[in-house]
C-alpha cells in the first residue's frame, strides 16, 4: 500500500467449527465441509455470509468477459491410479532447477475416496508438459512407482494428524516447501520449511520452524515468490475466516525465520519492521503468488467469504491491495448445475508454471463432502483477464 493509505481494520471474528480443534478422525469430513462449502451456499449465496463479511471491496470486481474452460482431470480412477494416489488435493505448482513443474498434493489417499486407505501427505508428481491447452500429463511420481510421502512420519501420532503443503518456490538450484503441521482442525501448531537441493527427489529439513501462533497466527497458510533479491510472502490463518499480512525476506535468508521483515502500518505509515497490518480484507483461503514471466505479479485465492476462486494483478508484491485490478476466476457451484466456470465445493487455485496475465491455468480442487468423492484436483484455463 502507498504510504499515505490508511488501512482497512476489523476486529469482527469468526465463530467458525476451524476454531475448535477435533479429533484427527473427524479431521477430513469436517475440514472438507468448510472448505468447499458448496452444498448449502450454492443456492442461497456466498458461503459463511451469515458469519462474517466477504472482502470490503468484493463488490468492486471489475467485470470483464472471461473464457473458462475446464481443460482435464489430474487427478482419479485411470490418471493417477499407477500412483496408488486416487483421491487427493491441491497440487501446488512449481518450476523444478531442472526444468520440469513439480505438483504438490495434499493428503493422500489409494482408493478413489477420502479416507480411502494408504494415506500420505505431501506427496509429489512431475510433468513436463509444455502445451498446458492438452493438458497437464504425468511422467513420475515421488518416490518411484508409487507416489510416496516427502519424508518419512506418522499419520496421527501423539504430537501431529498431518502435515499440510502451503507452498513451494524454486531459488536457483534448490526448492523450498514451506508446510503446516496439523494437530486436529483449525490447529496449526507449526510450521516449517523443508529444502531439495535435486529437483525434488530428497527433502531434508532446514531447521526453519515457526510457531502456530507466529504473527498472530496469520503465518500458518502462505504463498511466496521472489524477485531475485527479496522472497515476499503472503500469509493468513489457516481457518478461511481472515485477511492476509505481508513479510519479505532476503533470499539467501529464507530458512531463517529472524531475518523475516512484517509490512505493518504505524505512526502514521507504512513500514518493513512495523508490526504486521493486514493488507486485504477478506476470508482467505489457498493462495498462489507468482511473479509471471513478463515481471506482473499475479495472486490468485480461494475467497471463502464469496464462495469463488478470485484472481488480481499488480506491478509489485507491496502495491495496494485494494487498488489492484482483481476478478472472479471461478464461482462455486452446486452439484448437478456444474459447467466449465462453476464447480461444486471447490478449493484452491494454484497458478500453473507457463501462465500469463491473459491465459491462466490453475490447479483447482474439488470435494463432495457427503459422499468423499469427487476429491480430486481439476486444470482450469481462464483467458481474458488481462483484456
Amino acid at each position: 500500500m502507498p504510504e499515505n493509505a490508511v488501512p482497512e481494520r476489523s476486529d469482527q471474528r469468526a465463530v467458525s467449527p476451524w476454531a475448535r480443534p477435533i479429533k484427527r478422525k473427524t479431521f477430513l469430513k469436517a475440514m472438507a465441509g468448510t472448505v468447499g462449502a458448496g452444498m448449502a451456499a450454492a443456492a442461497a449465496g456466498p458461503a459463511f455470509a451469515d458469519v462474517l463479511p466477504g472482502p470490503a471491496d468484493a463488490g468492486k470486481l471489475q467485470p470483464q468477459a472471461l473464457e473458462v474452460t475446464k481443460i482435464a482431470d489430474l487427478s482419479g480412477p485411470g490418471i493417477t491410479t499407477r500412483f496408488r494416489m486416487e483421491a487427493t488435493d491441491l497440487g501446488i505448482p512449481v518450476r523444478t532447477p531442472d526444468g520440469r513443474t513439480m505438483y504438490v498434493f495434499g493428503d493422500t489417499f489409494e482408493a478413489a475416496h477420502v479416507g480411502g486407505g494408504f494415506w500420505r501427505s505431501p506427496v509429489a508428481l512431475y510433468s513436463s508438459t509444455t502445451d498446458l491447452n492438452s493438458g497437464v500429463k504425468w511422467d513420475s511420481a515421488f518416490g518411484g512407482d508409487t507416489a510416496q510421502q516427502l519424508w518419512f512420519y506418522e499419520h496421527d501420532n501423539p504430537v501431529f494428524s498431518t502435515v499440510l503443503p502451503s507452498d513451494v518456490i524454486t531459488i536457483g538450484n534448490t526448492m523450498y516447501l514451506h508446510v503446516m503441521v496439523n494437530k486436529g482442525l483449525g490447529n496449526v501448531v507449526w510450521t516449517e520449511i523443508w529444502r531439495s537441493d535435486d529437483s525434488g527427489a530428497t527433502w531434508v529439513h532446514t531447521g526453519a520452524k515457526f510457531p502456530g501462533e507466529h504473527a498472530g497466527g496469520r503465518f500458518q497458510l502462505l504463498t511466496w515468490d521472489h524477485d531475485g533479491e527479496y522472497v515476499y510472502v503472503y500469509s493468513t490463518r489457516f481457518n478461511r475466516a481472515e485477511p492476509i499480512i505481508m513479510h519479505r525476506v532476503p533470499v539467501a535468508a529464507i530458512a531463517d525465520p529472524a531475518a523475516y521483515e512484517p509490512w505493518g502500518y504505524a505512526n502514521g505509515a507504512w513500514a518493513w519492521g512495523n508490526p504486521p497490518t493486514p493488507i486485504l480484507s477478506g476470508r482467505f483461503g489457498e493462495m498462489s503468488l507468482r511473479r509471471l514471466d513478463d515481471g506482473v505479479w499475479m495472486l490468485t485465492w480461494f475467497n471463502a467469504g464469496n464462495y469463488r476462486i478470485d484472481g488480481m494483478v499488480m506491478d509489485s508484491p507491496v502495491t495496494d491491495l485494494y487498488a489492484a485490478h482483481k476478478e472472479t476466476l471461478i464461482w462455486g457451484g452446486a452439484w448437478g448445475s456444474e459447467d466449465d466456470s462453476h464447480v461444486a465445493q471447490l478449493y484452491g487455485g494454484y497458478i500453473i508454471p507457463g501462465s500469463t496475465v491473459d491465459d491462466i491455468h490453475l490447479s483447482v480442487s474439488q470435494w463432495n463432502t457427503e459422499v468423499g468423492w469427487p476429491y480430486r484436483v481439476m486444470q482450469h484455463r481462464i483467458r481474458g483477464f488481462g483484456g
